[in-house]
């Protein structure tokens, strides 16, 4: 049997430790530092606060990047996401929780255990990971796998598999190497994408739902320990929309490839070979010489 699957780099159990609290240290500096926003700013209106915060967001990133060089240890973007959904789940259970009705509650904390174990699902669940015997490759027929060295074989039975240089495995139905959780998105997990997507949405918005309840009720308080529990709450809030005007716009894209049956690569390839040859992708893309899309199809079921 020839696989075309190859293993990853496995990492030390040391570096994972590093890498886990590296990246929830950054998850704790980018959420306290938000909460200095309406701490310093208490005077300027809530959509004022909004650029400051996406300005921080920016900064803690710029910031990882260039710890990482120095201290040589990275992030985990799967670990960044489940921190930050640890911690809104956290400030909502320790602060906001009292203050809400219990129907609007049950929603809440349903959709973030959800949300726990659809990320555990999406990071450990299979990718539609394929492998050819040596008969296969050899058929010529009428599909094929690009490979890093950029070959292209066939396969009659497989719908567009494609090699990721990043998860060393060649992936059926091939969408995009998600960067947020580290993962490839294929026929096998490309519909929980869609519902993580969807379920991050519902959570970030009922947990702002929440907080406008939870301030409004709390507007006399005028103690020390009230001004800092609303602070918290406020820059988690700015973090939730912030997190909803990209998701909103993502899950839009991904409807729209959805509708017009296109994957995620091939629009972005398609966007840069020829926009005006297929401004609603309908179109069989006709082959270019040297086009990574040559020979491949618009249409493909996910």
């Amino acid at each position: 049997m020839l696989g075309l699957r190859f293993p990853r780099p496995k990492r030390s159990p040391l570096e994972l430790l590093r890498s886990t609290l590296f990246s929830c240290s950054l998850v704790l500096f980018s959420q306290f530092a938000l909460a200095l926003v309406p701490w310093l700013f208490p005077f300027i209106s809530f959509l004022a606060m909004l650029p400051i915060a996406a300005l921080i967001i920016v900064v803690a990133i710029l910031l990882g990047r260039f710890l990482r060089r120095r201290l040589g240890v990275s992030a985990s973007a799967p670990a960044l996401v489940l921190f930050n959904v640890l911690f809104m789940w956290g400030v909502y259970v320790t602060i906001i929780r009292k203050a809400i009705p219990s129907l609007l509650d049950a929603v809440l904390n349903a959709v973030c255990a959800l949300l726990l174990y659809g990320l555990y699902r999406i990071l450990s669940g299979d990718l539609g990971t394929v492998s050819y015997s040596s008969s296969t490759l050899e058929s010529g027929q009428n599909e094929f796998v690009t490979l890093n060295v950029q070959c292209e074989q066939s396969s009659p039975t497989l719908p567009r598999v494609r090699y990721c240089k990043s998860c060393k495995a060649s992936i059926k139905g091939f969408d995009n190497h998600c960067p947020a959780f580290g993962n490839c998105i294929g026929n096998k997990n490309h519909r929980l994408l869609i519902v993580l997507l969807a379920g991050f949405l519902i959570a970030e918005s009922s947990y702002t739902m929440s907080s406008t309840k939870f301030l409004t009720k709390t507007a006399d308080a005028q103690r020390i320990e009230s001004i800092l529990a609303n602070s918290l709450v406020i820059s988690t809030m700015l973090f939730c929309i912030l997190q909803v005007l990209w998701q909103v716009l993502f899950l839009i894209w991904h409807t729209y490839c959805i509708c017009f049956n296109i994957k995620s690569e091939q629009w972005v390839n398609l966007m840069q070979i020829n926009w005006k040859r297929c401004p609603e992708f309908q179109h069989m893309l006709e082959p270019q010489p040297g086009s990574p899309l040559e020979g491949d199809q618009v249409g493909h079921s996910i």
